[in-house]
């Protein structure tokens, strides 16, 4: 009987350092992939950076008769223009000073406005988060709430018109929807704004202020939100589709567990993921500005900047919007793999 015992403890003390052993190694997995993610994000990073650089720098012929627009100038206001923006010195001297300037956050002088291409960006960076902020909650909620009761009930009336409107809303470019919006409830019915942020004059101050902004904000941010919840909708319907079958549905419906709960705790957690992956990459794509949308708009935001600046063009304020909408990407993809890294054992393992 003692023996028996004996034994029994040492299986269960080995079986315990086995466990142990295994959470060890798969925190050290983690931690491999995590570091992994986070180098090639900041390799990447380092190579938009000399990619950026030389786009703006070396392919424009001469960049200091582009800021000229045409205009004669003589030798000596040639150099003084090349002397305040940096362009005189040797390449690699102005490639190093671009590395060193970048990182203390100075994105150098725009030619347009004369002030640092911060403060310029800096402004017209609270215009788009509103946008895209407000635009991703509500295509994200609306999106995949679609998405999870149409692939929940596929086949439906539901499920197939909702699956018919998502198909066309994902094949209609942005800026045709938006000049479709603005035609319809901006030039004929009068309803909203033709474009802008505020009403001429500011548009008040306190709640009337937050009304007009809301009053602007509205068609912008409904072209957004159709186009790209249409495509969460369809990503999340796809997904849910795909887990229907797998047996640990089955299992949990063989325990009895109602279909109500079998949806919401077992098929859409595992169904999530895709959706998460899509979500952050085109966080970062959408945060580029919306070009077109902030155009078609006129609305103040880093789309319309870019617009702007390569109209003038604005090298400087390109570089430095380029580099912002490339991090935002890189930054994006990044808690995107971290998330599918934490959330997923299948990837921490891979």
């Amino acid at each position: 009987m003692a023996g028996a015992m004996l034994e029994g403890a040492l299986a269960a003390a080995q079986e315990l350092r086995g466990e142990e052993a295994g959470a060890a190694r798969g925190g050290a997995g983690l931690a491999r992939n995590l570091g992994i993610k986070i180098g090639s994000a900041i390799v990447t990073l380092f190579f938009v950076l000399v990619f950026n650089f030389f786009l703006f720098r070396v392919l424009p012929a001469d960049p200091a008769r582009n800021l000229a627009r045409g205009t004669t100038l003589t030798a000596t206001q040639m150099a003084a223009i090349n002397k305040t923006y940096g362009l005189g010195l040797p390449l690699p001297a102005q490639f190093w000073n671009y590395l060193v300037q970048t990182f203390h956050g100075n994105l150098g002088i725009s030619f347009e406005y004369h002030i640092g291409v911060s403060q310029v960006i800096g402004s017209a960076l609270w215009p788009t988060i509103l946008l895209v902020g407000t635009s991703t909650v509500l295509s994200t909620v609306i999106g995949v709430w679609i998405g999870i009761r149409g692939g929940w009930n596929r086949g439906s009336t539901f499920d197939k018109t909702s699956t018919a409107i998502n198909n066309t809303l994902y094949a209609m470019p942005d800026f045709w929807l938006g000049m479709v919006l603005l035609i319809v409830f901006a030039s004929k019915w009068f309803i909203f704004p033709e474009g802008g942020m505020h009403s001429f004059g500011g548009g008040g101050t306190g709640l009337a202020g937050i009304n007009d902004l809301l009053w602007h904000l509205t068609l912008p941010c409904i072209v957004l939100t159709l186009v790209y919840l249409a495509e969460y909708s369809l990503v999340m319907r796809s997904s849910l589709i795909d887990e229907l079958g797998s047996d640990y549905l089955l299992t949990a419906r063989a325990k009895g567990l109602r279909d109500a709960m079998v949806r919401r705790r077992h098929a859409v957690p595992n169904a999530l993921l895709p959706s998460i992956t899509l979500i952050m990459l085109n966080l970062g794509f959408v945060i580029s500005g919306a070009i077109t949308t902030e155009t078609v708009f006129s609305w103040p935001g880093l789309g319309l900047l870019s617009y702007n600046a390569l109209n003038f063009p604005d090298y400087p304020v390109l570089e430095g919007a380029f580099l912002l909408f490339s991090a935002a990407v890189i930054a994006a993809n990044l808690i995107a793999d971290l998330l599918l890294t934490v959330l997923d054992p299948r990837v921490r393992q891979a």
